[in-house]
């Protein structure tokens, strides 16, 4: 049992993340890591926002949208506060928060990764 203990112990001193909030029906979430707090969908993957993206459109469409999958909400899903949502050209409803549509990376692995943060300038770890 001491061992099981120790184990566990050990597992949450080198834990990245620990999630903090919940927000847009739980779809979005706030991790606090090491370089602070920032936005995470439902299963603790970092969200960022596109420098090339307008208040309320998303301008990440075909190869982009490849590379960085928009955070699609579900039917039904619902604007909450500083969470809302954008129509992409295809209908689907994009997470945004403050009028910055939100996208997942492709080579973000595991929860907590943020190797997409800084990608040609143009890429941001979202943050509140």
């Amino acid at each position: 049992m001491r061992s099981l203990l120790m184990a566990a112990a050990a597992m949450a001193a080198t834990a990245p993340l620990a999630l903090a909030g919940d927000y847009a029906g739980g779809a979005i979430k706030s991790m606090e890591t090491a370089e602070g707090e920032i936005l995470t969908d439902a299963k603790g993957m970092t969200l960022y926002t596109f420098d090339k993206d307008t208040a309320g459109m998303s301008n990440c469409y075909d190869a982009c949208a490849t590379n960085w999958p928009p955070l699609v909400a579900a039917d039904g899903a619902a604007a909450e506060g500083d969470y809302t949502l954008v129509t992409r050209k295809d209908g689907t409803m994009q997470w945004a928060y403050g009028g910055k549509p939100l996208y997942l990376w492709i080579k973000d692995k595991a929860p907590g990764d943020m190797t997409g943060d800084g990608v040609k300038g143009v890429w941001h770890v979202a943050t509140e």
